[in-house]
């Protein structure tokens, strides 16, 4: 009901009044807000962003505007928050100073003059975003109105982040972004190359897999037509888990990370301690960090992980539909991949017998790759960031 009573075009209407209102009050000057897919999660390159600050920056108030069923993520963190679409969350956001979030804001909800919108986004992207699609496929939107209010929400950016420069030149054209793009790779992934091997050993404990045991992360991405309704995903495993189980359960845990938008409740209790769901985990960066392989599809984190060195299979087994009908691709994935694509799951077994192994189906493949898209990640993309968000403030070195 109260779902129902927020989509309302009247609530919307009095949502957009009341924020334009609001937000000709003075600025906050010091007030950070920040927001993880839609409020779900306390990750990605805001969680970077908050951290980094709180420690280096603590003149500044840092608030994250959270989803109503995100209350306990955020106070097992201790995290300071407003619950999104509140009275308070009202008295908040649009007097904030500056907004950090990493997917696109309600169309009703425009930038309040004088408010700074850093857009971290969240991946590299290989299956075509934006205006750059030329079918839409998603539930509830046609092609004109899903691009037209893709441009109403870039306008409302000031920065956007890119982790390399071919995703510079993608994200122009996919977002009609003609504002300041900050290149400086992505924070997300500074925890990839400074973490030591002690943490790593901890996340691993924490997570209960075996010393003895490896980890095999598989995280597929969403299909734009296969949903129970709109905003809500379904996903269906193209390989049996029972015959995965026999064949490799001695050898590894297999860790499941269903994107964001994948609203399905899988229940994995038949497998045991073989399956374990990750999908609500907080930093996918842990997860990478602890695998030694990964499984996707056409999902953006293979970019991420490329830069752990370890060995990629791509489990494409609607490659031509995806590409062909209902995305397509920026570049030729099977040209350019860093690992072997299979389609089907006797090839996809065999692609982890290798892996598990000899490691990489091509060295040289995969380095290429690397050069290619992770030039930029060092360990410091978050410091780079907010010295650009933050420089006309002119509090360097405090």
């Amino acid at each position: 009901m109260l779902t129902k009573i927020k989509k309302s075009k009247v609530t919307l209407l009095l949502f957009k009044i009341t924020f334009l209102v609001l937000g000709l009050l003075p600025k906050k000057k010091d007030l950070i807000i920040f927001e993880s897919f839609h409020g779900k999660q306390y990750s990605d390159s805001p969680r970077s962003i908050y951290e980094y600050l709180a420690q280096k920056h603590s003149n500044y108030e840092l608030v994250w505007s959270i989803d109503r069923g995100s209350e306990s993520l955020f106070n097992a963190h201790e995290i300071p928050y407003v619950k999104r679409f509140t009275l308070k969350w009202f008295l908040t956001k649009p007097r904030a100073k500056y907004w950090v979030n990493n997917v696109r804001l309600p169309i009703w909800m425009p930038r309040p003059k004088g408010t700074i919108y850093l857009q971290t986004w969240h991946g590299t992207p290989l299956k075509k975003l934006g205006l750059d699609i030329d079918e839409v496929h998603i539930p509830g939107s046609n092609k004109k109105t899903y691009k037209e209010d893709i441009l109403k929400e870039s306008k409302n950016w000031s920065y956007l982040i890119s982790p390399n420069n071919y995703s510079s030149e993608i994200f122009r054209s996919a977002f009609g972004f003609n504002g300041e793009v900050i290149e400086s790779g992505y924070p997300r992934n500074d925890k990839l190359y400074t973490a030591g091997e002690n943490e790593i050993a901890d996340i691993k404990e924490n997570l209960n897999v075996p010393k003895d045991k490896k980890i095999i992360l598989y995280a597929p991405t969403w299909r734009d037509d296969d949903y129970f309704k709109v905003g809500q995903y379904k996903f269906t495993f193209q390989f049996e888990l029972d015959k995965m189980k026999e064949r490799f359960g001695d050898e590894f845990v297999l860790f499941t990370r269903m994107h964001y938008l994948v609203a399905e409740n899988f229940d994995f209790t038949a497998y045991g301690d073989f399956v374990k769901d990750v999908s609500s985990y907080p930093d996918i960066a842990d997860l990478y960090l602890v695998s030694d392989i990964l499984i996707t599809d056409y999902s953006s984190v293979f970019f991420d992980y490329a830069g752990l060195n370890r060995p990629i299979i791509f489990y494409m087994y609607d490659i031509e539909d995806y590409r062909d009908r209902l995305r397509g691709f920026y570049f030729e994935i099977e040209k350019d991949a860093p690992g072997p694509i299979v389609e089907n799951e006797k090839d996809l077994f065999e692609a982890i017998e290798y892996a598990l192994k000899n490691g990489h189906a091509s060295p040289e493949a995969y380095k290429a790759f690397r050069d290619r898209f992770c030039y930029l990640e060092d360990g410091k993309a978050t410091e780079r960031v907010v010295k650009r968000l933050l420089r006309d403030k002119m509090i360097k070195g405090k």
